[in-house]
């Protein structure tokens, strides 16, 4: 058993510490918000996440999942310290590191005497190329001068409302140090997962994360670009797409189009390797397009409904079906939804909008908006339903029930969930994305 420290309480660092109690270690989660630690420690998730809070409860009362807001508390003894903070958007497109430097210091100020190995530190957090280097100095700069450390990145590649399962079970882990030594031991923690483990040098890792998200978001882009060509020449854009995937080559599973991606990860992490490129001379002509390609996915979207209501949403009540940016989440950091809802309502339209789980968060960020108790109130006196999340309660939804409460039915399919054919025998005007 390690004794493993977490910075950071958010989807990252709750899943991180979570998952390494459930293995066995003893792990102090470290957050300076008081209430979200007062939280956490009676079993309380602060966010949704599948199977996460019941891992939460049932390692706190086997005492190996600790939180606190007590950086010394919580580095005494410690083997290795996750940095596993936000690394937000700036307004220049680069990642804000402001928490993962206050947490460096942290660690620094923090650092107990050693009589046995060096701390290791790792990078968890999603980082520009080079700031293993930085949390080096940093920490450097506010230890003692005899404390030994060693930094090493190990980027997270989970997906949220799969978090916990990508973590136990993942497709391999990466583990980037100038130290060799330090990451054999990191290696030795992560070995029970029975997964491959990617040894490099810390910045081969940090681009590995950054790579592995833009090739994703391209995917993404590029059927997105596909199926606005489809729908020129009457194809079936989830046919081609399907018709690809069968090529051991390409990857099929994010060849979905739709109204684009969203989230923490994917926007962000593309905007900062395409400001780290171009920053250092390197024209990012790929990551420009996806981006692009990304934000018009939105409004081609707002245009069709437009088109579809006869020509203009003023007046028109709207019914929206997803809130947040994927199923299985609360999160709704750079949903299409909200981008959607909000050219809406600027042209006119009264919105009501229905989510599983996401609309405490939405009432906080987006005014305006009528929030309903269902699909079926959502549908109602609706002059068009918008599917925008492919929440698995709107697969299965009573269709005719649904036709029957709005006012025209007008049926936009922003992530291709239903038949066309059905819907238009059911009597929907029905549209999806690259569908005719």
């Amino acid at each position: 058993m390690s004794k493993i420290v977490v910075i950071g309480t958010g989807y990252v660092g709750l899943v991180t510490g979570t998952c390494f109690a459930d293995l066995g270690n003893m792990v102090y989660c470290v957050d300076v918000d008081e209430d979200k630690i007062q939280k956490l420690n009676k079993g309380q998730s602060p966010i949704y996440e599948p199977g996460l809070e019941e891992m939460i409860t049932r390692n706190v009362k086997a005492s190996r999942l600790n939180f606190t807001t007590d950086h010394d508390e919580a580095l005494q003894d410690a083997e290795f310290v996750f940095i596993a903070v936000g690394t937000p958007e700036s307004p220049n497109g680069a990642a804000d590191m402001q928490y993962v430097e206050s947490a460096a210091r942290a660690i620094g100020r923090s650092a107990p005497g050693r009589s046995v190995e060096p701390l290791v530190v790792i990078n968890k957090s999603t980082v520009p190329i080079g700031t293993g280097d930085v949390v080096g100095r940093i920490i450097r700069e506010e230890c003692p001068a005899d404390f030994q450390f060693h930094v090493v990145s190990n980027p997270e590649f989970t997906r949220e409302g799969q978090a916990v399962l990508d973590f136990l079970q993942p497709d391999r882990v990466v583990l980037g140090s100038d130290h060799r030594e330090a990451a054999e031991r990191v290696k030795v923690i992560y070995e029970p997962l029975e997964a491959p483990i990617i040894i490099t040098d810390i910045r081969t890792a940090e681009m590995i994360k950054y790579a592995s998200n833009a090739i994703l978001a391209t995917y993404i882009s590029f059927i997105n670009e596909i199926a606005v060509i489809c729908e020129h020449l009457g194809a079936d854009v989830k046919l081609v797409a399907q018709g690809m995937g069968y090529d051991k080559r390409i990857n099929a599973q994010f060849l979905q189009a739709g109204v684009g991606f969203g989230g923490s990860c994917f926007p962000k992490d593309v905007k900062a390797l395409a400001h780290m490129a171009a920053s250092n001379n390197a024209h990012p002509q790929l990551l420009n397009a996806v981006m692009d390609i990304n934000k018009d996915a939105r409004t081609r979207f707002v245009d069709k409904i437009e088109r579809m209501v006869g020509g203009d949403v003023k007046g028109k009540t709207i019914g929206v079906l997803g809130l947040t940016f994927k199923p299985d989440t609360d999160d709704l950091r750079e949903s299409p939804s909200l981008d959607i809802i909000a050219a809406l309502l600027k042209r006119g339209a009264r919105v009501q909008a229905f989510d599983p789980v996401g609309m405490d968060l939405a009432r906080r960020i987006l005014d305006g908006v009528h929030y309903t108790s269902d699909a079926y109130e959502t549908a109602t006196g609706a002059d068009a339903l918008l599917l925008l999340t492919a929440w698995n309660e709107f697969k299965q939804l009573d269709m005719p029930k649904l036709k029957s409460v709005m006012n025209e039915p007008v049926l936009l399919d922003g992530r291709n969930v239903y038949d066309p054919a059905e819907m238009k025998e059911m009597g929907f005007r029905y549209a999806g994305v690259g569908r005719s």
